[in-house]
């Protein structure tokens, strides 16, 4: 005899099972749609046939398609590269949450484009100088709230930057040493003690960087260091604000450069490698940069001050703020004579994940020359 099934018990045990899967009512957890947050270079630009243009968003999209050029994706940013053709450019990228358009104007070989030769548009910042990005104006919210947060990272308030460019990576031994051959004064035995401690390219034979580190970056460098080489440069070092600015890359609230969590296929920081890391190593943010989370310290322009952010308003926007000084130029100007201790970001190689989020703000004396304790620079973009 076949036996009998019971086809409404069957049924019964397999709601009870599903309703326990996919949960019912107030209980069941829908994420927030992941949103478009802007494109670098913006849309309406003016590209080259080889430009890289990086797509940021509030989170990671999933089931994403880009009709109009060749793309990889990389946490909350969805890269897309050429080449491309003269003239018009339209991108579409479509994602599980939505889409986007973007349309460029690629210039000609030449150096003009398919639609205006021999025109420039005065409102619009130069090109970047070689090994820089343009960091657009904008605004955000500098600090944290998160239950990591330091008490010198709050409160958090509103910030608006100008425009500016930023280096893509950290300033190399091989791009120091360049600047040591030019400028004697600041070479190892040779450069003035008030400006260094003893510690001043420790791991340096004379003028010679250790050995298969050409393209790591320069540490046991002080503050006064980092601005002199900026100035043979022709740039400087960022504020404070810019540096938060541009490592947050266009994310909103998020703890990292590239989101609200990291690994070590991310960054590096402690314990993975425990050495620095040659530049670019890792994926670049929504602005372009490398290593803006992790890999050495980064001096910055700023004064360091613990309540820094109390001083901006409570319910407005602080421009282009500055500890210490009322204006960048005055700092540029008399350097030399500044004493106080120095802000640096980004956190290092020696270093836990909490110390290179992308508020974290650490500080030290500007003679201060560590292991751990590198730069990059930063230029004013002219009106």
């Amino acid at each position: 005899m076949k036996p009998k099934i019971n086809f409404l018990g069957c049924c019964c045990i397999a709601i009870v099972l599903l309703t326990g899967l996919i949960g019912c009512g107030e209980d069941a957890v829908e994420e927030d749609p992941v949103e478009f947050l802007q494109a670098i270079p913006a849309s309406g630009s003016e590209i080259q046939q080889d430009a890289t243009i990086i797509a940021s968003f509030d989170g990671t999209p999933t089931g994403v398609q880009v009709t109009g050029g060749k793309f990889s994706i990389s946490g909350a940013n969805v890269t897309i590269t050429g080449p491309f053709s003269a003239g018009g450019l339209s991108l579409v990228i479509t994602w599980s949450d939505g889409a986007a358009s973007l349309a460029y104007n690629v210039k000609s070989p030449a150096g003009t484009t398919a639609e205006t030769k021999n025109t420039s548009d005065p409102s619009k910042p130069a090109p970047p100088p070689e090994g820089m990005v343009l960091i657009p104006a904008g605004e955000f919210d500098m600090g944290s709230n998160d239950a990591e947060a330091n008490n010198n990272e709050q409160p958090v308030r509103r910030v608006y930057v100008d425009a500016f460019y930023m280096d893509e990576t950290e300033v190399t031994n091989l791009q120091y040493k360049e600047f040591l051959l030019e400028n004697p004064q600041w070479q190892k035995g040779r450069v003035n003690a008030q400006f260094v401690n003893a510690n001043y390219l420790s791991s340096w034979n004379g003028n010679n960087y250790p050995q298969g580190k050409a393209n790591h970056p320069v540490v046991y460098v002080s503050w006064y260091a980092a601005m002199a080489y900026s100035e043979w440069a022709d740039k400087r070092l960022p504020t404070e604000a810019e540096w938060e600015y541009a490592a947050r890359g266009g994310l909103k609230g998020k703890k990292y450069p590239n989101g609200n969590t990291i690994t070590a296929r991310d960054a590096n920081f402690w314990p993975n490698v425990q050495d620095t890391t040659p530049v670019g190593r890792y994926a670049a943010n929504g602005y372009g940069l490398y290593d803006m989370a992790g890999n050495v310290w980064e001096w910055c322009l700023d004064e360091y001050d613990s309540e820094f952010y109390f001083t901006f308003p409570r319910n407005g926007v602080a421009r282009n703020p500055l500890s210490g000084a009322n204006s960048i130029n005055w700092i540029l100007d008399n350097y030399t004579q500044i004493k106080l201790s120095r802000v640096l970001r980004g956190g290092s190689w020696a270093h836990y994940a909490s110390n290179v989020r992308a508020a974290y703000r650490y500080s030290n004396t500007p003679a201060s020359s560590h292991f751990s304790f590198g730069f990059r620079c930063a230029r004013t973009v002219s009106p």
